[in-house]
Order: C-alpha cells, then structure tokens, then sequence
C-alpha cells in the first residue's frame, strides 16, 4: 500500500516523532496507524533497553498523589534537567504517583506499569514512557516508589527533588506539613533515638575517639575514661538525630516533638527522600 505524504505528516502529529520513521513505520504496518504506533513503541523499548546500560539517569522529579485515603510517591529519573521540567514528562511521574495510590502495593516497577495512565485512558503507563522515549530520545527509570494508608501530611519541594512523607495517627495535615519543612530542612535520622541507623552511632563514636586521641588534652587519657567522655557527647549527638528532640524550625523555643504534643499530633514515622539519594 502506497503512503501518502497526507498520511505521514497525520501520524508525525499524532505522534510527535521524526518524518521518516513515521513513514516507515507506516509502510511497515500497511497504512494502519494502531499497528504502526505500536511498532514505534516496541523499537522505541528496544532503543530504550540498549542506552540504558551506557547513559546516566540522574535528573527528574519526585512526585506525590493522594487517593481515596491512601498517598503514593515515586521518584522518577531522567537524563538531562530541561527534560525534567517537560510537562510531559511531570504528567506521567503523576499519573504513576496516583496509580500507586489507586491499588494494592505492586511487587515490582514492571507490574505497576502495566496499570493504565490516569490522563491517557487506553494507554498503560509503559506505552506512555515508550512514546515520550520515542519523541525526547532520553532515558526514563522508575527508581522507586511506595504507597502509605491513612491521614499523611506531605511536602514537595518547588524544584520536585526533596519530598516528604509524615503518616499521622491523629492531628491536622496542615500543621503537619510544617513538621515536614522542617524535616527537608534539618534531615533528621529518625523520629527517635531507636530509629538511629547504628552504624551512624557507631562511626559518630569511632570519629569521637579519633579526635580524642589527636587532642594532647585528651590523649593519654584511660581508655575507659574516654568512651565515658564519648557516651556524654553520644547523648547531645543522638538527640541532634531524633526528630522529636530537634528545635522546631519556626519555632525554635520548642522542639519538633514539644510542637507535636501541643497541637494533637501523633506521628508514626517519616519518609525523607531526596532525588537520586538512598
């Protein structure tokens, strides 16, 4: 079947693609622009696989979704920050935020993206990827994404790179975004001492040791009397670490936990992330 030129320049703007492979893909498919789209899609995964393993993916966005009692979050990467801004690109980071937050936890990225996009009725969320791959020609990853039931207070950065989850027993989400803020500013470890990762205590007292050791002061001093000098300074450390024991940001006449009580917040725990950082 012969292509027309009327034809070509049709699917160029559906698709958004270069003339030529619209055109072979076209001729490939004999005129039938369902079955030439879904050539373009299986190249476009092709091409996608091979520049996986020879390029880098360390911008994009993160982004959140709340549905029907339940948030998702997901971080999506890219290759280049003028994508990261791409309107559609940020559309599909939450249409997989909010599909995270419309189902049950998905085990693996490949399953989750089976699941249909929310702003492209008919279309998964993998074909949408595939088709914005065809048209940018970037690399796209899910690095990671989770789902939290329940009351949430949340904050996403304005550059989409720092967000934070707060899952709350009780208490107004407002006031607890606040407490979000403030833990994008000040990172904490954890909402108390026994969420300190021990590594963390352990190379803060490996660190503590060494100073002492290069301080003539301290130096030849038992060694004994030295972890008790440690254990002091341990104490200050871990509550510089636990979010509830931190001086609250707006207002530092109190701490984080003190600010919580007074307001009838409940926190469970938080979900810090940062983009491209474990």
């Amino acid at each position: 079947m012969a292509i027309t030129a009327a034809a070509v320049k049709a699917f160029r703007e559906k698709t958004g693609l270069p003339m030529m492979d619209c055109k072979r893909a076209l001729t490939e498919a004999d005129g039938d622009e369902d079955a030439a789209m879904e050539i373009l899609r299986k190249k476009g995964l092709a091409k996608m696989t091979e520049k996986i393993a020879e390029r880098t993916t360390e911008e994009g966005v993160i982004a959140i979704a709340s549905e029907n009692g339940s948030t998702g979050m997901v971080e999506l990467l890219c290759e280049s920050a003028p994508v990261a801004s791409n309107a559609d690109f940020l559309q599909l980071a939450e249409d997989i935020a909010k599909v995270v937050a419309m189902n049950p936890l998905f085990d693996t990225v490949e399953s989750l993206m089976e699941k249909e996009a929310p702003s492209k009725p008919g279309q998964t969320l993998q074909a949408v990827l595939e088709e914005l791959f065809n048209r940018i020609r970037e690399v796209f990853r899910v690095r990671r994404f989770l789902k939290v039931d329940g009351k949430v207070a949340q904050y996403l950065h304005h550059d989409r790179k720092t967000a934070v989850l707060l899952p709350l027993e009780d208490g107004d989400e407002a006031l607890g975004r606040d407490i979000c803020m403030h833990i994008a500013a000040m990172q904490p470890h954890g909402l108390n001492a026994d969420d300190i990762d021990p590594a963390i205590l352990e190379n803060e007292r490996r660190i503590q040791l060494e100073m002492m050791n290069a301080d003539p002061k301290n130096a030849n001093k038992p060694e004994e009397i030295k972890h008790k000098i440690i254990d002091g300074k341990m104490g200050a450390f871990v509550a510089q670490q636990c979010l509830v024991s931190q001086p609250f940001v707006k207002d530092s006449d109190v701490t984080v936990g003190q600010y919580a009580e007074k307001n009838g917040l409940k926190m469970k725990k938080f979900i810090h992330w940062k983009l491209g950082r474990d």
